[in-house]
């Protein structure tokens, strides 16, 4: 049927324009990054304060879930330009595979301009000098990304909800999407949380409203995408666990989105996980010692089979945001590690073709997956960019304090920066896929 056409997810799984295979990529250990917050923090992804919101209200009133094609830019005249890009791009363009080309058009928002970026992100306000990075653009080889258009991105999602889940790399990603979308509001009071929450470090849990467009943005804390939880020990100590074969308790929550962006692995090497003693579970077994590689694995492959008993590719998106580098020299995040005074990209170098293993067991499972997954494989394009981290500036300074240079973050990114740009892909795919959807429905009126 028409309506049937119009849903771009009938014929559309993942496309070579989408992917990004390492075949021929040598795998180098994944270099290891900070923990998102301390580890007092680490048991803590408040989902008793998720389970204390009514179920029963929706920050969205009516979702028919009617595919993403419906009230999109081609019906409207909007973002005809973005299209046309699209069209002219050609079909073989691999979105993840290109370099970084200055601009001076960027950043899409003035450092300071947003409210939603949190301290450990606002790096210009915390004092970074420096204003280069932030005026790099992604450039595919063979094509160019459409330039990001916040109101036909919100055209383009209108009446569905967009959920971020994972960890506080997705934290990053969701304020980034926040700011770019905020550019396109006349009126910036018809954006806002829906509980009159303010974003923090030890929030987990956001719900962002656009009242123009009935639609929200949403971000769910969720470290490992399975469930955390505690044992007591011989001594009566309570210890955290992670069950690798049971999925996080809020995934009853990632059913009700229509877009979803995953992420995990900055928190595989977090001290405990990645020593695997007493953490381990499956079942109702805490295995005494347990390779953190295989637990990656297996807790990829449970929240793989989740994805396809529970989701419907009929009517929901689903991208995996592919593992983002950290750029530590002279040491890990615990042990002295610095990235302070990288002002430019990396523009040649081994560290260019760096895959972590992480990412070759993610290709995997969504390779054997039934529904259809998009892989924004940001891997590569975030090896060049050890100028785009907090560093030191991930902190505001009294007047006056001195910077201190113990204790710094290269494994975030600074806002304005490098996750901009994953959120431009996302824009792009959505670009893409409902250019291709609508072709299908020419052709089908044609024949």
């Amino acid at each position: 049927t028409t309506q049937n056409s119009l849903n771009i997810f009938s014929s559309l799984s993942i496309t070579p324009d989408l992917t990004y295979t390492a075949a021929n990529t040598t795998a180098l250990p994944p270099l290891t990054p900070p923990p998102e917050s301390t580890p007092v923090e680490f048991n803590h992804t408040n989902n008793e304060e998720i389970e204390k919101i009514e179920i029963d209200i929706d920050p969205i009133a009516k979702n028919e879930n009617m595919g993403f094609v419906n009230g999109s830019v081609c019906e409207n005249g909007s973002g005809q330009d973005e299209v046309e890009m699209v069209k002219n791009s050609g079909k073989d363009c691999n979105l993840f595979m290109g370099k970084w080309v200055k601009d001076d058009g960027y950043p899409v928002y003035q450092p300071g301009s947003c409210p939603f970026v949190d301290e450990a992100y606002d790096c210009q306000s915390n004092g970074r000098p420096d204003f280069d990075y932030m005026k790099w653009r992604w450039k595919p080889d063979g094509c160019d990304l459409p330039r990001f258009n916040a109101t036909d991105f919100l055209v383009r999602i209108k009446d569905k909800r967009l959920l971020l889940v994972g960890d506080s790399m997705n934290r990053n990603q969701f304020e980034s999407m926040l700011c770019l979308l905020r550019e396109g509001l006349p009126d910036k009071s018809k954006m806002y949380e829906v509980h009159g929450y303010k974003i923090t470090k030890g929030r987990g849990f956001y719900i962002f409203k656009f009242v123009d467009f009935n639609c929200t943005i949403e971000y769910l804390r969720s470290h490992f995408l399975v469930k955390e939880g505690t044992r007591i020990n011989g001594q009566g100590n309570s210890n955290p666990t992670l069950s690798i074969d049971k999925i996080d308790k809020t995934a009853k929550r990632w059913k009700r989105a229509d877009i979803l962006v995953f992420n995990t692995g900055h928190w595989w090497t977090h001290g405990k996980t990645s020593r695997g003693k007493n953490y381990y579970k499956e079942g109702d077994y805490v295995y005494p010692k347990f390779d953190a590689v295989e637990a990656y694995k297996k807790a990829l492959k449970t929240w793989g089979e989740w994805i396809d008993k529970n989701l419907d590719p009929e009517r929901q998106m689903v991208f995996y945001r592919a593992y983002s580098s950290a750029h530590f020299r002279g040491g890990d995040w615990d042990s002295g590690g610095s990235c302070n005074g990288e002002s430019e990209p990396i523009l040649s170098g081994p560290f260019l073709d760096n895959y972590p293993t992480k990412m070759k067991i993610v290709e995997d499972v969504i390779q054997h997956m039934k529904v259809p997954v998009i892989l924004l494989n940001v891997t590569r394009l975030t090896n060049f960019r050890k100028d785009g981290h907090p560093s030191v500036y991930g902190k505001m300074r009294i007047k006056g304090m001195k910077v201190s240079t113990r204790k710094q973050d290269c494994s975030h990114w600074c806002l304005p920066g490098v996750p901009d740009a994953w959120n431009e892909l996302i824009y792009a795919t959505l670009v893409y896929q409902q250019s291709a959807a609508m072709n299908q429905v020419h052709q089908s009126r044609q024949t």
